[in-house]
């Protein structure tokens, strides 16, 4: 599926996308192919086999007022703000909000001199507003235009679609005020406003700025070898073909993902996977771009290029979980969707009923509405929550923590079951043969030869382990056909015309094809005394020995199992394909109360999809590649150890970018973190328009106090949701 991007500069709230929606939804079909990021001010389109292309969606886009630009990802400096970075544009375009809310605010300035000359106090000023000179009033009214002359063009759009928004909510407050004569009030809400929306934009900034950080992680330059020179050049990394020489050296960032090829160093990995500890690489090791090589000079060979590498893939995740928005941020637009025109008529209510039934003075009240509209503005709700949502993002992205989307971002908070799948989950994922019996009358260096070239083309930890060992002791290399894997089972292939099978007993009884003799049946009994993984080669004939492997527990794996059940998840099951023995003693070493042994990969998907139907909130956690379906089958798949897997990445709602089990329970913590922050900044926004509802009641509010509050609401609900970058494991 090929997206198309856009680049919106004037979407930034809820109103814009509403308007968007509308317009382009007779074009797509359907909205599942409409991806709004709207503090990226991005509209994702997905045009794959439509008739209409991006040149129609474009001029649809343009006919709302709004300017769309083909988004072209080739300068990803800009890529987070959707090109309206300070270094773009004209410069009416980069600062002309700037100025206007400067010019305003002086202009407003200036008249409350004036009135200072003639009153003598601020208080006295404000009093006597009504009665200013004309000097006074015109630049009030120069202060009113200025502040909202941005903002104009949307509120004239809002009232034509009648879908009155924040913006024509201050434009008619405005007009209202300057209407009754309350020129330095409409001056201070306009005025007011207009620095309102820089603060935002300034916080918002920040917000993506925290994404962009994680791309200029990677250095923009690379020292490559070249056959020209003895030393080598520095070269822009995106010029930087796979395949090349680079010289990294010590207190560098490596900037392209590659395999070492000479030199030992520690490189800090903590900007991708947030691990604490530096890791060794030595030749043959994968580096990845944006770690900080330590104290050796290391030479590597590119592997990807850098719009590929793994911090590239990172950053492209976590823009692109931008885009699918959390059920809080949802929620937010609906009932901003419903709050702003009720309020509109609550205002007009407030104008008309006390004069009519109660005999109340129309501008008195007429101004107390025009207080309504102010406070009225959905800014807080609207902007705060998905500030809050990119700044957890971002944050979680820096602790190694990838996350798909706001909405997965909910999920954790909730869940009370945990599946996890055994190998390189609570276990290291790297085994080894602990014992080799070869009987038929071949000898075990020759048993291992066989074994490892039907694995050799395994993926699976069992498969790996037993190669290495192959390797290790030099066993003889054995070509091998038509090598097939039998997924929880084994594999199988011919050598020399003769077909071999390798796999667990339930593959050996699944052939049918050998007898079980006595001397299997000790071998199969003495090798179940052990806790590993239990291995047999056979032919249609004969069984020609067996192998025991065995994997360590993580010395993280019980801590964090203990944490998950202080953290409420009272249900922590282990799925495995090993044998019950094997399964009780990792169970015993972790402390898991709860396990499933000798599972097919489907018999997991079965086991998750009970938890499910039993009510349970259920994320599995596995590797993200063999454990695909049991992922699915969750509320929320995890995979982990996901560093350089693109699988995982792509399979996964959440991908642990390192081995470290302890950054599930400090997943939860977070996702329970964001949530109460969201939740906060709704109650505590609500709760300062309620107070300033029951002030304009009993007439106590004033236009320029009710901006200041919209004001500091605002900005106090935002600066909470930025808390959240500063999270740290």
């Amino acid at each position: 599926m090929q997206k198309t991007t856009f680049v919106i500069k004037d979407m930034d709230c809820s109103e814009e996308v509403a308007v968007l929606k509308k317009v382009l939804l007779p074009f797509v079909g359907q909205e599942s192919r409409l991806e709004f990021d709207l503090l990226g001010r991005k509209l994702h389109v997905d045009l794959s086999g439509l008739l209409v292309n991006a040149e129609n969606v474009a001029e649809a886009i343009n006919a709302t007022g709004m300017k769309a630009e083909l988004f072209v990802d080739a300068l990803p400096s800009c890529a987070c703000c959707g090109g309206t970075c300070p270094a773009r544009g004209s410069l009416w375009e980069r600062r002309g909000r700037e100025l206007l809310c400067v010019v305003s605010g002086l202009l407003w300035a200036g008249g409350l001199a004036i009135m200072m000359t003639e009153h003598g106090s601020i208080l006295a000023a404000f009093k006597a507003s009504g009665a200013a000179p004309v000097a006074a009033k015109l630049l009030w009214i120069l202060a009113a235009l200025g502040g909202v002359w941005h903002v104009l063009p949307k509120a004239i759009r809002s009232l034509r679609a009648l879908r009155p928004d924040m913006n024509l909510l201050m434009v008619l407050a405005v007009c209202g005020a300057m209407a009754i004569g309350e020129y330095s009030e409409g001056a201070s809400v306009a005025f007011l406003f207009a620095l309102a929306n820089q603060l935002e934009a300034w916080s918002i900034g920040r917000a993506r700025n925290a994404i962009q950080a994680l791309m200029s992680l990677a250095p923009e330059k690379a020292l490559v070898f070249s056959p020209l020179s003895a030393s080598p050049v520095e070269t822009p990394v995106q010029d930087v073909p796979t395949g090349s020489r680079v010289l990294i050296r010590p207190g560098d960032r490596v900037p392209l993902d590659g395999v070492v090829l000479s030199g030992i160093s520690a490189v800090d990995q903590s900007p991708i996977t947030g691990e604490s500890m530096p890791v060794t690489k030595t030749l043959g090791d994968v580096v990845y771009a944006g770690t900080i090589n330590a104290d050796g000079a290391l030479e590597v060979e590119t592997t990807k290029l850098s719009s590929e590498s793994t911090l590239a893939r990172i950053m492209r995740m976590v823009e692109q979980a931008q885009s699918r928005r959390a059920k809080a941020v949802q929620w937010v637009e609906k009932f901003a969707a419903v709050y702003t025109p009720m309020m509109v008529a609550v205002a007009i209510l407030f104008a008309v009923v006390p004069p009519i039934f109660f005999g109340g003075a129309w501008d008195k009240w007429f101004y107390e509405a025009l207080v309504i509209l102010v406070i009225s503005c959905p800014c807080a709700l609207v902007i705060s929550t998905p500030v809050s949502i990119v700044a957890a993002l971002a944050s979680a992205a820096r602790n190694g923590v990838l996350v798909k989307g706001g909405v997965f971002l909910e999920v954790p908070a909730t869940l009370n079951a945990i599946a996890l799948d055994k190998t390189g989950t609570l276990t290291h994922g790297r085994p080894s043969v602990t014992e080799v019996t070869a009987f038929s009358g071949i000898s075990e260096s020759e048993l291992l030869g066989v074994a490892a070239a039907l694995e050799s083309r395994s993926s699976h930890p069992v498969g790996q382990a037993i190669m290495r060992h192959a390797s290790s002791i030099e066993a003889p290399l054995v070509h091998v056909e038509d090598a097939q894997a039998r997924p929880g089972l084994g594999a199988q292939g011919r050598i020399r015309e003769t077909t071999y099978f390798i796999g667990n007993p339930r593959f050996l009884a699944e052939t049918g094809l050998v007898a079980r003799t006595d001397e299997l049946e000790q071998a199969i009994d003495r090798h179940a005394q052990s806790a590993g993984t239990f291995v047999l080669v056979w032919t249609e004939e004969k069984v020609l020995g067996c192998l025991t492997v065995e994997d360590r527990v993580r010395s993280q794996s019980r801590d964090a199992l203990k944490e998950l059940a202080l953290l409420g998840v009272d249900t922590i099951v282990m799925l495995t394909g090993d044998n019950d023995k094997t399964a009780a003693k990792i169970a015993a070493e972790t402390g898991v109360t709860q396990y499933r042994s000798d599972l097919m990969p489907e018999d997991k998907t079965r086991v998750v999809t009970e938890l499910v139907a039993s009510g349970k909130l259920v994320g599995m956690v596995g590797d993200g590649v063999n454990d695909a379906p049991a992922l699915a089958a969750s509320h929320l798949g995890i995979a982990m150890g996901s560093i350089g897997t693109d699988v995982a990445i792509e399979t996964a709602d959440v991908a642990l970018m390192s081995d470290d089990l302890s950054k599930l329970p400090w997943l939860i913590r977070h996702s329970r973190r964001t949530m109460g922050t969201i939740k906060a900044n709704i109650w505590f926004a609500l709760g300062v328009k309620a107070v300033f509802l029951l002030l304009a009641v009993f007439q106590m509010a004033t236009l320029w106090t009710a901006i200041l509050a919209d004001l500091g609401s605002s900005l106090l609900v935002i600066f909470n949701g930025l808390r959240l970058l500063q999270i740290k494991r």
